[in-house]
Order: structure tokens, then C-alpha cells, then sequence
């Protein structure tokens, strides 16, 4: 039997545990990261499966790709959006805010253990980054929903702060081990690793969706390789240039994410899971390089530094950035509690033994313990926490299960699989009453095994499959459709819906949850602006009903084909 062999046996049995352990991470009330290093650790040297493993060189190469694989999944499924709504309190907390954490928990480190200044600032930097995806995943798994203000800050400053926590760290390193001035030195490289990683991530993923689009591959699996590929291929430059890989794959990924492209969904899946991949590989072998009883001897000293930095560095610098942009108390404690510690920080231990830094081994094993205490005490109280400050709310009306079949190429359109739910608004409906946006087409139904054409006159039950063309723009609206009806109350998209002017008041109050106000549902919407306008209607004629603009956007002789609507009201924050 070859050595692969028993590798490849090991690697599918520890993988398969931490999938399977994933499923039980709710019920404990602790991030799967916790739950995948303890695997690791069990599994290693010093524990029940006795696994020899102490390459810190094969841990760092497996931990880069790994993050840079989990990176670029997270910049794919960060919505440019949400990035507009809150850069700016992320990006100050993704940079000053990850400075000031060091900074503080860096004078304790060096305090508590009587390091040198700038070896206690090295700890601080390792453990300056969060890792609030742990946080949201644990979040949706317990069933609790915060505003998406709040969300979107701490996802998009987790997605960005680790190039600052790694410049922090290897700035420090090299002013440790290979004598680089502080002052310049660091500013020159800081300089260097964004201005570089952030022009190498932009135009490789600008260039990215071009190609994406025009190429013709031999097949459809080969997309979702593709663009992994062009990932790889803006961290490689970047980092061979002297910037920073890490930024540079993350907006790599945000440009593509928000771009659109042939067989995204798949697409989005198949990153989805490689990063679930290089999660579960990633964690098990940092468990694996540790060992337990190394922790013994620093358990005392890491509950201290743990403390600093979850009650105090954290608050430090989260409260004035915060406090800047119009924040609540009850939000800013809860930014402030979600300050997790998880991947990052535990490949960047891995530094000061590739750099020969004496007292490294103190160093990885003090901040894995900061990192276990962190994801156990933050992770597993964070629901009661978002209880207790009220910040807990409704879940959104969401979508039924969807599945992208394709999308046609150069054509801007994709067909959709939507499966109706027990409670969908279509349920109990006929096709004709749903008032779906302009050009969107019902294209087959199936129910059990039979296919039901699709007419006006056809009643739509839960559990049926409708396949349906649209174009990308109209998709939010399509979701609403045969989404959930919800108890809570609704915004309307920030977006026009054109729809037909034979749709009726109740036919919108149906499909969308929104009211014009009508006294007579069953009037249709061309009726409604020939009875508000003063004047025979026109194109771009428009009146406001209940807070919504109706638009005249179509007219077929004296009839309005196309009748578009719009929300006066601001979107929730």
C-alpha cells in the first residue's frame, strides 16, 4: 500500500466527521470552527488518533489557499449594495480598528508575559482580525435576524480586515527578524501590499467577467473553474508583486460577484462549497499541528489577554468609529460582542516559526487558546446577546427554494426553477392573477409527475415547479412573487416593477404584499391612471397612490400595455 493511499483514506474520514459534525454545531451552540479544530486536535499527536503532524511549512500552504479560497467566496456573495450602504464604518474598522485592537491587546500581551514592546504588539496583530461569517452562519442556523445595517458592517469588515492583520504581522516580523525601520519601512510596505493588491483584485476582475462571457467552453463544468482560476490568478500577481493576495482576491471576487455571467448560480455553489472544503481542511490541520497539553501551560495568561481583547481592545476601537456614523448604543454593543476570532488569526501563528522568531512556539500557542475562548465565549452567547438587546427581528419574507438551470448566454436572461412553498403568496392562485414584471414568462409547471401547461386559468398549488425566463434586474421581484407571505411589514425593492396594465390592485397586493390604496381592488391599473390623470395618458405620465409612483411606460393606441411602479418611501437601513 502507497503512503496516498493512507493519506487520502484519513483526509475523506476527517472530512467526513467535520461535515458531519457541522450538523450538531447549532444544537451546541458553538461555530463549526470550534468544532473542526477540536477534530483536529482529538485527532493529532496528542490525542485519541495519534496522527504525527508538525510541518508548520504544509500548515501555512494549506492555510493560504484555504483563506484565499474562503476570501474569494466571500467577496462572490458580497453584494455591491451592501458595500455602498456601510464602506465606510467598515473600512475605518477594517483598518483603524484593527490598528487600535493591537495595539491594546499588544501592551497586555507584553505585560502579562514580559515580552518585549514590539513581540507583545506581534500577538495583538496575529489576533486583530474577526471572523464574523462563523458568527452569521451560527446565526442563521439558530434562527436569528438583525438589521441589515449591522449585518452588513461586520460582514464586509470580516471580509476586509485580514490584509491589515496580516501587513500588521509580517511588518512586525520583518522589523523583528530582518531589521526593517518602523517608521518608513512600514508605511512603504503598508502602501505597497493595498495600492498593489487593490489595482491587481480590480483589474483582474474586471478582465475576468469579460472573458467569462466571451469564451465558449466544451462545457459547463469548466465555468465555475474558470472563474476559481481568475481568482488564483489575481492573489498569484498580486502577491508576486509584493502586494497583498488576500485584497486582492477579495475584490476580484466582489467584481465578478456583482457582475453578471453565464451559469452563475452554479457557479456560486460550486465556491460555496469549495470554501465549506477548505474550511474543514483548513481547521482540521491546524487541530492537528497543536498540541493540547501545550495549551496547559499558557491557559492562565490567555484567559487574560482574551479578556482585554473581547471586553476591552474590541469595544476601544469599535465605539468611536461607530459613534461617527450615527450608531445606536444597543448596535454598537453588539458590533462590539461579534468581534470573533477564528481562521486567520491561527495561520498567522504560523508566521513567527516560518520567520524563526525565538519564543514562536509561545506565540501559536497562546493565540490558538485566545481563538478557542474567543469563538466559544462570543460564538455561543451571540443569539441570547442579539435577544437581550432587542436587535433580534422578524425573518425577511425570503424566496422558495431556487435552482438556476442556465443562463443563455450573450442573451440577458436566465431561466429559474422556483418550487412553491406551504405558505407561498402563490399558492392558491391563478397564473393570470400573478402580476409578474414585464417579459417575465412562465415557461412549464410540474406537479408530482405531471407537466400542467401554463395558462392564465391554471391554479397554482404548493409543491408545484415553475420554470421561468426572466431577466437578471426583474429577479427581486419574481422572488417577492413566490416568496413566503410575511407577518412583518415589507419594503418595496429599490427598483422599478413594470408590469401590465390589465393588472389589478389586488393582483399587486397579492404578488408584492404592497397597497395602493384603491377603492375598488378589481380595477386594473390602467383604469386607475385614466381615473387619476386629468388628461388622456401619455407616455411618462404618472400619478402616486399610497406612497408608490405609477408610470405610464407603454402605450399600444389608446391602451397602457406597460405600467410601471415605484416605492417614495426610503429603503430600510
Amino acid at each position: 500500500m502507497f503512503l496516498i493511499d493512507q493519506v487520502l483514506l484519513l483526509a475523506a474520514i476527517l472530512i467526513l466527521i467535520g461535515i458531519i459534525s457541522s450538523k450538531i454545531s447549532a444544537r451546541l451552540g458553538l461555530p463549526v470552527l470550534v468544532l473542526f479544530l477540536i477534530i483536529g486536535m482529538l485527532a493529532g499527536e496528542g490525542g485519541i488518533g495519534g496522527i504525527v503532524f508538525d510541518s508548520p511549512s504544509a500548515a501555512h500552504a494549506l492555510g493560504t489557499l484555504a483563506l484565499a479560497i474562503i476570501l474569494y467566496d466571500g467577496g462572490l456573495q458580497t453584494p455591491s449594495a451592501s458595500i455602498k450602504k456601510v464602506w465606510k464604518p467598515s473600512a475605518l474598522l477594517a483598518t483603524v480598528g484593527v490598528l487600535v485592537t493591537a495595539l491594546v491587546t499588544g501592551l497586555a500581551a507584553s505585560y502579562v508575559f514580559g515580552l518585549p514592546l514590539l513581540e507583545g504588539m506581534l500577538i495583538g496583530a496575529i489576533v486583530g482580525s474577526t471572523d464574523a461569517a462563523a458568527v452569521f452562519s451560527l446565526l442563521r442556523n439558530a434562527g436569528i435576524h438583525i438589521k441589515p445595517r449591522i449585518k452588513a458592517t461586520l460582514e464586509i469588515e470580516s471580509a476586509s480586515n485580514d490584509p491589515m492583520a496580516i501587513f500588521l504581522t509580517i511588518g512586525l516580523l520583518e522589523v523583528l527578524v530582518n531589521d526593517m525601520k518602523l517608521g518608513v519601512g512600514l508605511g512603504t510596505l503598508f502602501l505597497q501590499q493595498m495600492g498593489v493588491g487593490a489595482v491587481i483584485g480590480l483589474g483582474v476582475g474586471w478582465a475576468a467577467v469579460r472573458v467569462i462571457n466571451r469564451i465558449h467552453l466544451v462545457s459547463a463544468g469548466l465555468y465555475p473553474v474558470l472563474v476559481a482560476a481568475c481568482g488564483l490568478l489575481a492573489f498569484g500577481l498580486a502577491a508576486n508583486l509584493g502586494g497583498s493576495g488576500f485584497l486582492a482576491i477579495f475584490l476580484a471576487g466582489v467584481i465578478v460577484g456583482n457582475s453578471q455571467f453565464v451559469f452563475q448560480r452554479s457557479t456560486f455553489l460550486f465556491h460555496d462549497g469549495l470554501a465549506w472544503l477548505s474550511q474543514i481542511t483548513m481547521f482540521v490541520v491546524l487541530g492537528l499541528l497543536i498540541d493540547p497539553r501545550a495549551l496547559l501551560d499558557v491557559w492562565f495568561e490567555g484567559l487574560i489577554i482574551a479578556f482585554v481583547l473581547i471586553f476591552l481592545a474590541r469595544p476601544l476601537a469599535v465605539i468611536p468609529i461607530l459613534m461617527l456614523f450615527g450608531f445606536n448604543r444597543r448596535e454598537i454593543t453588539l458590533v462590539s460582542w461579534v468581534g470573533l476570532r477564528g481562521s486567520v488569526p491561527i495561520i498567522l501563528a504560523i508566521f513567527p516559526l516560518l520567520f524563526g522568531l525565538p519564543g514562536a512556539a509561545l506565540i501559536f500557542n497562546v493565540v490558538f487558546f485566545v481563538v478557542l475562548i474567543s469563538a466559544v465565549t462570543q460564538g455561543s452567547t451571540l443569539p441570547i446577546v442579539a435577544r437581550k438587546l432587542g436587535l433580534a427581528e422578524q425573518p425577511p419574507a425570503t424566496p422558495a427554494a431556487t435552482l438556476e438551470i442556465t443562463a443563455l448566454g450573450d442573451i440577458d436572461a436566465e431561466i429559474v426553477e422556483y418550487t412553491l412553498g406551504e405558505d407561498s403568496r402563490a399558492a392558491g392562485k391563478r397564473l393570470s392573477q400573478m402580476a409578474l414584471p414585464d417579459s417575465t414568462v412562465v415557461a412549464m409547471i410540474t406537479r408530482n409527475s405531471s407537466v400542467i401547461p401554463p395558462r392564465g386559468s391554471t391554479v397554482l398549488r404548493a409543491h408545484d415547479h415553475l420554470f421561468i425566463v426572466l431577466r437578471p434586474e426583474t429577479r427581486v421581484f419574481v422572488d417577492r412573487v413566490f416568496s413566503q407571505i410575511s407577518d412583518s411589514g415589507e419594503e418595496f425593492p429599490n427598483a422599478e416593477l413594470r408590469v401590465r396594465g390589465a393588472s389589478t390592485a389586488n393582483d399587486i397586493q397579492n404578488s408584492y404584499g404592497i397597497s395602493l390604496g384603491a377603492s375598488n381592488g378589481h380595477e386594473t391599473l390602467d383604469q386607475i391612471l385614466r381615473r387619476e390623470l386629468a388628461s388622456e395618458p401619455s407616455v411618462d405620465d404618472n400619478i402616486v397612490m399610497n406612497d408608490v409612483t405609477l408610470y405610464v411606460r407603454e402605450m399600444v393606441g389608446k391602451r397602457i400595455a406597460t405600467i410601471g411602479l415605484a416605492s417614495n418611501r426610503p429603503i430600510a437601513e
